[in-house]
């Protein structure tokens, strides 16, 4: 069975190319989750037990997949979530973002997956799932989603790659943790600084026709709010004829706290396409790949 949520579109989830802006899209998977949990139709224990993952739910990890552009518009956008496998101590959710037409027909915006694991926040710990919570979450089980893909650290990390996180008070939860989505947003920033810094031209790279085709990030220990700065590194993993996979770290000293990879594809802005970059923007990518070894 798969539930369903009807997510409205704020004009403020928007980006410079009038699209909603890829970290906003996590920010809307986690609304349908915490929807499905609070109007689980189960038994009365299943019932209480699916309520009580809404609160104590840590993100272990995302893959996301952007597949067509949603703009703004009054009409909300639907999302259906479901769950793909649980284990002893976590489950994973798939999740689809689509407009649905008259025919039946649908233009799917997004796909993703989340891994999840209960935690005990006051011995910041997870913890396994119940009985109760297993029989919720059963209710929701269809076919199982994709795997994960391992990421890798280059041998030497440029400061080209470098950002310093900055966690702002806004950003943390009720528990302290930094919420899964704002990682996206340090990722996001993360990656512009880096392309500002190879292109050398802050003010392009902002506004470089690119769009984001997939995000994978695995959450390895929460970040807290403090007032020194986290560092994010960032680098090119790959260069394609028209996309560039970028990974990224966010550490705390010699401890990785989350690793992420993305997969950019550079768009001919007047078709919306794909499309080769110039030689200014892919030569500097290609060499700090070579770097990289």
């Amino acid at each position: 069975m798969r539930h369903r949520y009807e997510c409205p579109v704020r004009w403020a989830d928007l980006d410079l190319l009038g699209h909603v802006n890829n970290v906003v899209y996590v920010d809307y998977l986690q609304e349908a989750r915490v929807d499905m949990m609070r109007h689980h139709r189960g038994g009365a224990a299943a019932q209480q037990s699916a309520e009580g993952l809404v609160e104590g739910l840590v993100v272990v990890r995302h893959e996301v997949d952007y597949r067509t552009p949603l703009l703004f518009r009054f009409a909300p956008v639907s999302i259906e979530c479901w769950v793909v496998q649980v284990r002893a101590a976590s489950f994973t959710m798939a999740y689809e973002i689509f407009d649905e037409h008259p025919d039946g027909s649908r233009t799917v915006h997004l796909t993703a997956t989340t891994v999840l694991t209960p935690f005990v926040f006051s011995q910041e710990r997870p913890r396994r799932l119940t009985a109760e919570e297993r029989l919720a979450l059963a209710a929701y089980v269809e076919d199982p989603g994709p795997g994960e893909r391992a990421t890798r650290t280059p041998a030497h990390r440029e400061e080209a790659g470098h950002y310093p996180v900055h966690v702002r008070f806004s950003d943390v939860d009720v528990y302290g943790h930094v919420n899964n989505v704002r990682y996206f947003e340090y990722l996001q920033e993360a990656r512009i600084s880096l392309l500002a810094r190879l292109w050398d031209d802050p003010a392009g790279a902002s506004r470089a026709s690119m769009v984001l085709a997939r995000a994978e990030v695995d959450y390895k220990v929460p970040i807290l709010h403090r007032e020194a700065a986290y560092d994010a590194w960032s680098w090119v993993s790959h260069v394609g004829t028209s996309s560039v996979v970028v990974e990224s770290e966010i550490c705390d000293g010699g401890t990785v706290l989350a690793r992420a990879r993305v997969v950019l594809v550079f768009v001919d802005a007047g078709t919306g396409r794909s499309a080769p970059p110039p030689a200014a923007q892919r030569e500097p990518l290609a060499a700090m790949l070579a770097r990289a070894g």
